[in-house]
């Protein structure tokens, strides 16, 4: 089958518009009698009890991908001589229960905000396990972050040494601290910059961190940790690691002869596959890779090899969720050849719209990042040919696409159930209330059984935040969630 000229060069025209691909699916994904299970729970199951749009976490699998993480980088740091921590980064997915699924897997956990601070807090994760990130942290979120003992802050301003300072002095505490550099590697680009002079908000340059770091060893209150650096997001390969740290080494040797610098963090951004086509090293490659290079760099430059901490977050999460939709609406649209990829022999070509009942409010990264994404007919398999798609949501929006381009059965109808996989990560997080849409539930499934870890907000949730509300008013309930939501 010729593929349809309005599709991106890298989608090609799947044999099995019904195939799972391996990479990108939880690996407990299967089709049962056609029917998309998880987990060992059905896709039909799982949108009666709780409704669509559903997140559907795996459970098995996020905790295995936590292991998987933890042990890499261990292995291959003990290889060398040295040892490594991992901080599951809670931006990408972060509720009470996700958290202590990390802390069992003996993870760190960073968090980069008061709230997230509260959610570890909550899961019972040890205030010594946490690291706190942002660029602008409150009084309060450091006051509070002090208090209860949090195990490292990462400074990311000047302002800030002196304010996570006065917090220690105040609660009568040493405070572990890291500085956040910029190296000058940009490895989402595949460019390396030949400067740390970068116009972004985080961090402090590299020529500047030598009189950062005395200024905190100045504070009686602060303990220096070391170096934290982060160099993109969705990163496949371990170059950008391997010249971010040969950077960091050589100022993390001259900031020795001050004092200990027992630690060095090199951050996250392992990527995941999204779709069929990408394909992401394996994490024990890359954790071998960067270990190699670590130690190399400290070997020439006769240095101790520090502790090396990552935060991964995507690489742990994002595979083990998929977002679950029922298909409302579908239309074809012909496009002119013009408007094609192609564009060069003069004829019009078809692209059919698949609404679904979510969108940009609870999958933000296609509107926000241009993200590719898969899907698949999660309540049935077909024999029909496959057509090109574009999962459009239901926002008021043209830009409102939960995927791009992607092939499924050409007899794709309302009342089908869809499914987007590798949503773990930075959907629940981004998600909003945009066209007063509820926020879905988040069940975590495993062994057959399924468990609400985050209740799906109702339209009353929605009204009673609004102080016009009356709660004598009437109030509608079409989004009304059930009790399994509850």
């Amino acid at each position: 089958m010729a593929p349809n000229p309005l599709a991106p060069a890298w989608l090609h025209v799947p044999d099995d518009a019904n195939a799972l691909a391996t990479a990108v699916w939880p690996r407990t994904a299967a089709r049962t009698d056609g029917e998309l299970t998880v987990g060992g729970v059905g896709a039909t199951e799982l949108a009666r009890r709780f409704g669509t749009p559903l997140y559907v976490i795996d459970e098995q699998e996020a905790r295995e991908r936590a292991a998987e993480v933890r042990d890499a980088f261990r292995t291959a740091f003990a290889e060398v001589g040295g040892a490594a921590k991992i901080y599951y980064a809670g931006k990408a997915f972060l509720s009470v229960e996700v958290a202590r699924w990390m802390a069992e897997a003996d993870l760190h956990v960073d968090v980069c905000s008061g709230g997230e601070l509260a959610v570890a807090l909550a899961a019972g994760v040890p205030a010594e396990r946490l690291g706190f990130h942002g660029n602008n942290k409150s009084l309060a979120e450091i006051d509070r972050a002090v208090a209860v003992g949090v195990g490292a802050i990462i400074i990311d301003s000047l302002q800030e040494i002196d304010r996570v300072a006065e917090a220690a002095e105040r609660h009568g505490r040493v405070q572990s601290v890291r500085l956040r550099v910029n190296s000058g590697v940009h490895a989402h680009t595949h460019a390396f910059l030949a400067t740390a002079h970068e116009d972004q908000k985080f961090g402090i340059t590299l020529e500047d961190a030598a009189d950062a770091v005395a200024r905190i060893r100045s504070h009686s209150g602060l303990l220096f940790m070391g170096l934290h650096c982060h160099i993109g997001s969705q990163i496949f390969g371990a170059d950008g690691f391997a010249e971010s740290a040969a950077r960091l080494l050589t100022l993390h040797r001259e900031l020795l002869a001050g004092g200990d610098v027992p630690e060095l963090n090199l951050g996250g951004g392992f990527g995941i596959a999204y779709t069929a086509a990408d394909d992401p090293a394996p994490i024990g490659e890359l954790a071998r890779r960067i270990a190699e290079t670590v130690a190399a760099g400290c070997e020439e430059l006769d240095i101790p090899l520090p502790v090396v901490a990552f935060e991964p977050g995507r690489s742990i999460i994002g595979t083990a969720g998929i977002t679950l939709y029922t298909v409302g609406t579908t239309k074809d649209v012909s496009v002119a050849a013009a408007s094609t990829e192609s564009g060069d022999d003069g004829a019009s070509a078809v692209r059919r719209y698949v609404s679904v009942d979510g969108g940009m409010s609870d999958n933000a990264r296609t509107a926000l990042y241009e993200a590719e994404y898969s899907a698949r007919i999660a309540s049935r398999t077909s024999t029909a040919a496959p057509e090109l798609v574009r999962v459009a949501g239901k926002h008021c929006e043209s830009g409102d696409i939960v995927v791009d381009a992607e092939y499924l059965p050409g007899d794709v109808a309302p009342g089908d159930l869809l499914a987007v996989p590798a949503t773990g990560a930075y959907c629940f997080s981004l998600a909003s209330n945009y066209n007063y849409l509820t926020r879905p539930p988040v069940v975590a499934v495993r062994d057959g059984r399924v468990r609400v870890i985050v209740r799906g907000e109702t339209e009353e949730d929605l009204l009673s935040r609004d102080v016009g509300y009356t709660p004598s008013a009437p109030t509608p309930t079409t989004t009304t969630r059930s009790d399994d939501q509850r």
